[in-house]
């Protein structure tokens, strides 16, 4: 018999793959559909939901300045001493409740919340014209007026968030 040599560079074998190598689809964890589907109604609604909640607490607190039953009208008193707080109280709350409004009813929404950082921006005036107000003895203990000043920073960022949400191009923007 006469052998005849073959090249095993041209020889064709299909690969072998270990079960280790076997690379296997990743499996959902239970659930997961749910928290996908709970993402995209949140990314839908929530915007408006923070709108309207803005709005809601504007036109509130402005009405509680306007009928005269703020319990806040001692402090804008102190905070603005050149100012007759009969005069600037329900004036403020006329201010609230056109700002509330305008969110309510989504005119203008970039102008509006600007117009809104700006009115919240201005509470913090009474860190300077009413700082005993604001501060116990330890000047990290704020007063109940102190937090009620501060919390505004919680309500400027979320009209911040707000101004970048409607300053995306239409075709962008998920709200």
């Amino acid at each position: 018999m006469v052998g005849t040599t073959q090249s095993t560079a041209l020889m064709e074998r299909t690969a072998e793959v270990s079960p280790a190598e076997d690379v296997a689809a990743p499996t959902r964890v239970p659930g997961a559909a749910l928290v996908d589907r709970a993402v995209e109604v949140n990314q839908r609604v929530a915007p408006t939901l923070l709108r309207l909640a803005l709005a809601v607490v504007f036109v509130w607190f402005g009405a509680l300045k306007l009928v005269g039953s703020s319990p806040v009208h001692d402090l804008i008193a102190q905070t603005l001493p050149f100012v007759d707080a009969d005069l600037a109280v329900p004036v403020l709350g006329a201010v609230e409740i056109v700002i509330g409004l305008a969110l309510a009813a989504g005119v203008l929404p970039r102008i509006t919340l600007l117009v809104l950082c700006g009115h919240l921006a201005g509470t913090f005036l009474t860190f300077v014209t009413a700082s005993e107000l604001m501060w116990t003895s330890n000047p990290l203990e704020l007063t109940a007026d102190g937090e009620f000043v501060v919390k505004n920073l919680v309500l400027i960022t979320a009209a911040l968030v707000l101004i970048g949400i409607h300053s995306r191009r239409d075709g962008d923007r998920t709200a």
